[in-house]
């Protein structure tokens, strides 16, 4: 036979799960309470996320557009670097033009002449003072193979190479040869070469 539960007894369950809803109901009030806080702490680095997202894509763009000026005032300077010696050769440019008109009229060679030479001049000096630009003389000085470019030889009477003849004028910018002279080299004749081995040999030799 089953055994029947007695009021008492039913009343001794019902207290027993009266006691168990209370020992959960704070356990949900946490739990709900934690929900609460990472449901807000998600919210708050997704804020963050988006806010860093939004930086980092402003700061894409600004260097995107300092690139690409960069870039073009890298191009503007190479295209126009030469606006300062440009606008100087202009005004050299007009002085020419100068002499040539009055060459047409008075047919006076002397004139355009000696105005040739005051522009070449005025030039010369510009490129010098201005920029730089020096030329160097070469006839009569020891071959030098980084400033001279010999274009021909002869023998002649020299202890050592020289320049016999210039053909075209070197230039030198600051303190870099912009252009070799070309010139006529003369090279010790083959006796003076031979007496010079022989004494050579016998200072060695003493």
């Amino acid at each position: 036979m089953r055994s029947q539960e007695t009021p008492a007894s039913v009343d001794q369950h019902q207290d027993a799960a009266k006691e168990d809803q209370v020992d959960i109901v704070p356990e949900l009030e946490a739990a709900k309470t934690a929900i609460g806080d990472r449901d807000v702490k998600i919210m708050g680095l997704e804020a963050e996320l988006s806010s860093l997202k939004d930086q980092y894509l402003r700061k894409l763009a600004d260097y995107e557009n300092f690139r690409k000026r960069m870039f073009r005032e890298k191009d503007d300077a190479v295209q126009y670097a030469n606006t300062q010696l440009l606008t100087d050769l202009v005004g050299v440019v007009d002085n020419f033009d100068r002499a040539v008109q009055s060459s047409e009229s008075s047919r006076d060679f002397q004139s355009l002449h000696d105005g040739v030479d005051m522009i070449r001049k005025s030039l010369l000096g510009l490129l010098e003072t201005k920029y730089g630009l020096a030329r160097f003389d070469s006839l009569g000085a020891v071959f030098d193979p980084n400033l001279h470019e010999a274009v021909m030889t002869e023998q002649g009477e020299c202890d050592e190479p020289v320049v016999a003849e210039e053909f075209v004028r070197g230039y030198k910018l600051r303190d870099r040869v912009l252009r070799s002279a070309k010139v006529k080299v003369r090279m010790p004749s083959q006796a003076a070469a031979a007496t010079e081995t022989e004494e050579t040999t016998r200072d060695s030799n003493a």
